[in-house]
């Protein structure tokens, strides 16, 4: 069955194209730094947004016309599969995400579960002998059934601790058997509402005792994938305890993780924490735990995440600049967790959201990667600084002061004399680069 009949291979046409199934910026074969955009920009579509989402939301009713959605059960499942590699072939992405309910059905125990995504886990298998599209990463599930409520690896109660194991157990092995090249942990519902009735630090506790069964059991399999923390500040609980990745970086230096996990940094988590994209993109970059990114954005007028498709140029230009600095992703990606707007109902949208965000972010890589040719913020940086070059702030640098040599020098100033940080100016240049890109200069 053909499920997406409108559409065709898409293409890279230039920025002058007017076909919305066509590729305005985003050229997969164009070399920049010794790769093509393909092999840098390491694309990858998000399962549970594309084919499992039906658009429902808090206020109303699923809107989305998918042709896959008059089949049920295992059948629906299978028709996923199907229209998922249909989709990847015609977009031209390497990769794709999924957790385990995204792909197959839960059962009415864990035994059934597990049945159901060994038939589709073998059916994906044979999809991708055919096909070029490799698996980023792949996660369990472990926030939406009922279960889940006082949380998984930091729930009150231990069999559903238990439960949780089994189904991270599972899902390794699949991630070996596909190929997977990372595993993520979202702790969807690790965290509290209240501390009222909440052991914080037997929660936690808990929680790196999870993590290490999970390495320990990966290295059992022969699983090698980079393991990947995702951190979100709250929603649905109030605080979860990967609030943001200088929290998670904390937790996996306490419970001596560190060498074993890396962070995937959502753009509409970090504005949740309260932070900028490329706050988070650069502490995890000087702190050489920046592991992959799910592409996306949110709504700055909304307090919620909103999960939309990255176009803000600013936004994957500064990003990309972290990235690049970071020397590409190494096994990460640019995945699209995100989804098509409520009112986008109709199958061609998932295409025109996914050429969007390829674009926006393939903008963002030519312009990031001139910025960096021209160290535009280098230059900037290296004057700003350049007090810490020698003299006092060079001993200061290297150690070589105490504060009452510090003192000392305090004391003979007779003037501290400052230099504007030309903020505006700054953000000029940017807009400067993003035009020069846009009229291909």
């Amino acid at each position: 069955m053909v499920y997406f009949e409108n559409v065709n291979k898409i293409k890279y046409e230039g920025p002058n194209s007017n076909n919305p199934f066509a590729f305005k910026f985003y050229n997969p074969e164009e070399v920049i730094n010794g790769k093509t955009m393909e092999e840098y920009l390491r694309y990858g579509v998000a399962y549970w947004h594309t084919f499992t989402q039906d658009l429902t939301d808090p206020f109303g009713a699923g809107t989305a016309i998918r042709p896959w959605h008059q089949y049920t059960g295992m059948d629906l499942a299978k028709a996923r599969v199907e229209a998922s590699f249909e989709f990847f072939e015609k977009l031209g992405v390497p990769y794709f995400c999924f957790h385990d309910i995204d792909i197959a059905p839960e059962g009415s125990t864990l035994k059934e579960s597990n049945q159901n995504l060994d038939v589709i886990v073998s059916m994906i298998k044979d999809y991708m002998k055919d096909s070029k599209v490799k698996l980023l990463w792949n996660t369990a599930n472990n926030f939406t059934n009922p279960m889940f409520v006082h949380g998984a690896a930091s729930s009150s109660n231990a069999d559903v601790y238990a439960y949780a194991a089994a189904k991270v157990k599972k899902q390794l092995e699949i991630g070996k058997e596909l190929g997977g090249e990372n595993y993520v942990f979202w702790g969807g519902r690790e965290g509290y509402e209240t501390l009222l009735n909440t052991d914080m630090k037997l929660e936690q506790d808990n929680l790196g005792r999870f993590f290490h069964m999970a390495v320990d059991y990966a290295k059992e399999i022969g699983f090698d994938a980079q393991f990947l923390i995702e951190p979100k500040p709250k929603e649905p609980t109030t605080h979860q305890y990967d609030f943001d990745v200088a929290t998670g970086h904390a937790f996996l230096q306490n419970y001596g993780l560190e060498k074993h996990f890396k962070f995937n940094i959502e753009a509409n988590h970090a504005t949740l924490a309260g932070h900028t994209f490329e706050h988070e993109l650069r502490y995890a970059r000087v702190n050489g735990l920046l592991g992959s990114v799910d592409a996306n954005q949110g709504d700055p007028l909304l307090g919620w995440d909103t999960d939309e498709f990255p176009t803000d140029l600013y936004s994957t230009t500064l990003a990309m600049y972290e990235i690049i600095k970071n020397g590409g992703l190494g096994a990460g990606g640019l995945n699209f967790d995100a989804k098509v707007r409520r009112g986008s109902f109709e199958t061609d949208d998932l295409f025109h959201a996914h050429i969007a965000g390829m674009d926006s972010f393939a903008v963002g890589y030519k312009v990031a990667n001139q910025l960096i040719e021209d160290k535009v913020f280098e230059n900037l940086m290296e004057d700003r600084y350049k007090s810490y070059t020698s003299g006092v702030g060079l001993d200061i640098v290297e150690g070589k002061t105490d504060f009452k040599k510090l003192e000392e020098h305090a004391l003979g100033l007779t003037e501290i004399t400052n230099k504007s940080g030309r903020l505006e100016s700054i953000k000029a240049t940017i807009n400067q680069y993003l035009l020069r890109a846009y009229a291909g200069k």
